[in-house]
């Protein structure tokens, strides 16, 4: 039982030494004591015989309850930020009580305050950036300064480091390029050394603003289609913005321009007008040239009088009225459909095709063309990322046995080629089927 005993409490302290050391890689702050000696501190004429420290928790720089000759520490609390102390690893961090944050940077960053300084960092598209001051705002020299920054992803567990070193603007810079990240929360963790006597630490939550230019691709992503003509936005060459009644929309082309200035209520919504008929004979040559349905994929005729669907000023021809409704969802996808339908008759190519690329970003991975875009929109999402396909800069093409698969980044590309066969299954259980290549 003896043995016992002993064995138990040999382990509880190894157990709790075990957490006090990884406490202390998380509280890089904390002052380190060394059995009973006290570094930085001088403590004249004291005796410590058989004082015994086990399991005992040191937070920060309190010392409670415990009494030394000649100096007597009871529920005090000693800042050691903006203190020299002689003892070498002490340093400076967010943890104290100190630290404050606010946001209004001279530079448009996130300003801190540790200790007698004043950290301001900067989230750019080009990089990270920092500028150091003193309580009154005045810059502080950065020329001797040195420092590392390190970022997590949100929903990503591994961190990215990158060094931070003088630059012409004097701060401490790391140019990375942040761009795909606009609009994504990270955690931010900053070091610093040179320009305090102590390594300084502190972390910010960050966000990557977002470009004009990515606002206006999201917005085009979101409205997809030129709501004159009914054209899937980009088929003519850059979308071309127009403001309506304090609102922007765009149009594709600036042939589009002057009718919706000329008529700003019809179009103020971004969404072609959507008409639906009766075919008649006049439309005889455009049921002829489509000659199926877009939706049900079956005989235009089949089903009775095709109906016509006006969206904008293209038609489309549909076997029923029960398509309706999915092209009203959807009319950049249909359109882009009957379009594709059309150009492979007059071509001669088969339907359910697409060509192999030709803009080959890295082996075995191609940029998407006009011919793809109604197989990109039938897809939606990456089979590998479950994500949508424009998420990561895409689309992209691979070649999945001899089908084209889409992707939303080149990364996906080596799960595809390591196993098609699950990755066109998993399209198909989405309804979705992949185009051949030709």
């Amino acid at each position: 039982m003896k043995r016992r005993m002993i064995f138990s409490a040999c382990l509880i302290a190894i157990l709790g030494s075990t957490a006090l050391a990884q406490a202390a890689e998380v509280q890089t702050a904390e002052v380190q004591h060394t059995g009973t000696q006290h570094t930085g501190t001088q403590h004249t004429g004291t005796q410590h015989t058989g004082t015994q420290h086990t399991g005992t928790q040191h937070t920060g720089t309190q010392h409670t309850g415990t009494q030394h000759t000649g100096t007597q520490h009871t529920g005090t609390q000693h800042n050691h930020v903006g203190h020299d102390h002689a003892a070498a690893g002490t340093e400076m961090n967010d943890t104290s009580s100190t630290a404050r944050t606010s946001h209004a940077g001279p530079h448009g960053g996130s300003l801190k305050q540790v200790g007698n300084l004043q950290f301001e960092t900067v989230v750019a598209q080009g990089g990270l950036r920092l500028f150091v001051f003193d309580r009154g705002g005045t810059p502080v020299q950065l020329d001797q300064g040195r420092g590392t920054v390190s970022v997590k992803i949100e929903g990503n567990p591994k961190r990215y480091r990158y060094d931070l070193l003088p630059d012409e603007k004097g701060g401490l810079s790391a140019a990375v390029n942040l761009s795909k990240l606009a609009g994504i929360q990270m955690d931010v963790a900053i070091q610093v050394v040179g320009v305090a006597p102590q390594t300084v630490r502190f972390a910010e939550v960050a966000t990557v603003p977002i470009s004009r230019q990515q606002l206006a691709a999201d917005a085009i992503a979101r409205q997809k289609i030129c709501p004159v003509s009914g054209k899937a936005l980009g088929s003519m060459g850059e979308p071309v913005l127009v403001g309506v009644d304090g609102q922007s929309l765009f149009v594709c082309c600036d042939g589009c321009v002057d009718a919706v200035h000329a008529n700003p209520a019809k179009y103020a919504g971004g969404r072609p007008q959507i008409t639906v008929t009766t075919a008649t004979l006049a439309d005889a040559a455009g049921i002829a040239a489509q000659k199926v349905c877009p939706v049900m994929d079956e005989p235009l005729g089949g089903m009775g009088t095709p109906v016509k669907v006006l969206i904008g000023d293209k038609p489309v021809y549909l076997c029923c009225k029960g398509c309706v409704k999915k092209v009203q969802a959807e009319p950049a996808k249909y359109l882009a459909m009957v379009a594709d339908r059309r150009s492979e008759g007059q071509s001669g190519t088969p339907p359910g095709t697409v060509p192999a690329g030709k803009d080959q970003i890295r082996e075995g991975v191609f940029r998407v063309t006009a011919a793809d875009a109604p197989f990109v929109s039938a897809q939606k999402v990456c089979p590998v990322m479950d994500e949508p396909l424009d998420a990561m800069d895409g689309p992209y093409k691979v070649n999945a046995a001899g089908k084209a698969i889409y992707i939303c980044c080149p990364g996906c590309a080596k799960k595809i080629a390591a196993d098609p066969a699950r990755y066109l299954a998993v399209l198909k259980s989405h309804g979705v089927e992949a185009p051949a290549i030709r």
